[in-house]
């Protein structure tokens, strides 16, 4: 048939999981034709066997997050600091199934760790850091990290609003690499008309030294093999040196299209988004984060970008506010903190204007929390566009 239904439950007996399937179908029965709609995937695709989980992890007790946690105030302790953020580890599952003969299922671990410190007038440090393995969180490392911002950010000056060079930290790239993928990677935006690629496919969108594509089976990331259609996940090259090359697809997109296929892009059901990538990889360069700094005669350090929203999704401009480390450069050196700025940017504009990128990448949380992740360098921009400032450090 051509109608859809969906329904959810959060109880597995066979009674509950029953109610909902008949609901689904009561749903269905109710909708029109959908034109677009051709099949759920069959089965007999194949899928990579990535590793993504830990038993250590799995077994985590309260006592040794609280270790953890422990550790982290015995630093901020020390550097007479406030202390705050989150540690967690759990596991997760996904299974998908259907009547034409999927059956996947996957089991991960994830362990996470946010620290938040802060001084009495203000001022902020920031460290992330999360992993399929808790062993490979560094979380001493993180507090020095987040210890050492906030010693930097003490008497903060007052920037006018203008365009800056900034230097930003991966986190702060992550976060555009990520509303990138929210606003234009997905084939549903497409067809719809409102993603920047609209018109754009072998065209150059950014500069030549960006390429960002999304890869469900590196290990490099934290990797998801299939989507939540069964699909087995396909590398997609998003941009490549500057030019629009693709977006991911779900079956549903596939079908609105001739000769498309899934690339293993699918979403939980029902989602209004259509398909997304969850494993962003942006392409590495040959400098590193003091490379940047002093190279930069007058400008901007950005630790991490706050209630980032979209303004103008056809052109990829954001908004948003810098937060947790943001200090001055002058003459190549660190001088002293910054009261946040807002920011209203194009990120396909500042990914135009990258001047250096650093060697190093770092894994950072990207659009679903549970599930995937944003493998990006720190980058170097030009010409960044500063809207307005706050009172806050």
């Amino acid at each position: 048939g051509k109608k859809i239904g969906s329904a959810s439950t959060n109880l597995l007996d066979p009674e509950s999981i029953e109610n909902t399937v008949a609901k689904a179908l009561q749903i269905a029965r109710n909708q029109k034709d959908n034109p677009h709609f051709r099949s759920l995937p069959p089965a007999g695709g194949k899928y990579a066997s990535v590793d993504t989980f830990d038993a250590e992890t799995a077994s985590f007790t309260p006592d040794q997050r609280a270790q953890i946690a422990r550790k982290v105030i015995e630093v901020a302790k020390r550097n007479h600091l406030i202390a705050s953020g989150a540690l967690s580890t759990g596991t997760i599952q996904v299974a998908v199934a259907n009547s034409l003969g999927i059956q996947e299922c996957q089991s991960f671990t994830r362990g996470a760790l946010k620290i938040v410190f802060q001084t009495s007038d203000g001022a902020s440090g920031y460290a992330e850091s999360f992993s399929a393995r808790m062993r490979e969180i560094e979380s001493e490392q993180m507090a020095h990290q987040a210890a050492e911002k906030c010693a930097k950010g003490t008497h903060p000056a007052v920037l006018p609003p203008g365009q800056y060079t900034v230097v930003l930290e991966p986190y702060a790239v992550g976060d555009m690499v990520g509303f990138l993928a929210y606003l234009g990677f997905g084939a549903l935006a497409m067809q719809e008309g409102r993603s920047f690629m609209c018109g754009r496919l072998g065209q150059r969108i950014t500069g030549e030294n960006i390429t960002i594509w999304d890869d469900g089976t590196s290990a490099c990331g934290m990797p998801l093999p299939f989507d939540f259609e069964g699909v087995p996940k396909q590398p997609v090259t998003l941009i490549e040196n500057g030019t629009a090359r693709g977006v991911v697809y779900d079956s549903y997109t596939a079908g609105r299209e001739e000769g498309k296929s899934s690339t293993g892009h699918a979403l939980p059901a029902p989602n209004t988004f259509g398909p997304v990538p969850l494993n962003l990889f942006m392409k590495s360069g040959d400098s590193n984060l003091q490379e940047m700094i002093e190279s930069t005669e007058r400008g901007i350090y950005v630790t991490r970008f706050h209630y980032t929203n979209p303004l103008e999704p056809i052109k990829a401009v954001i908004t948003g506010m810098t937060r947790d480390g943001t200090f001055l450069i002058e003459d190549g050196q660190i001088k002293n903190g910054v009261r946040n700025l807002r920011f209203t940017q194009s990120i396909l504009e500042a990914f135009s204007r990258v001047s250096m990128i650093s060697r190093d990448t770092k894994l950072v949380p990207g659009l679903e929390e549970e599930l995937g992740g944003t493998v990006v360098p720190a980058l170097k921009i030009e010409k960044f566009n500063f809207t307005g400032a706050t009172a806050a450090v």
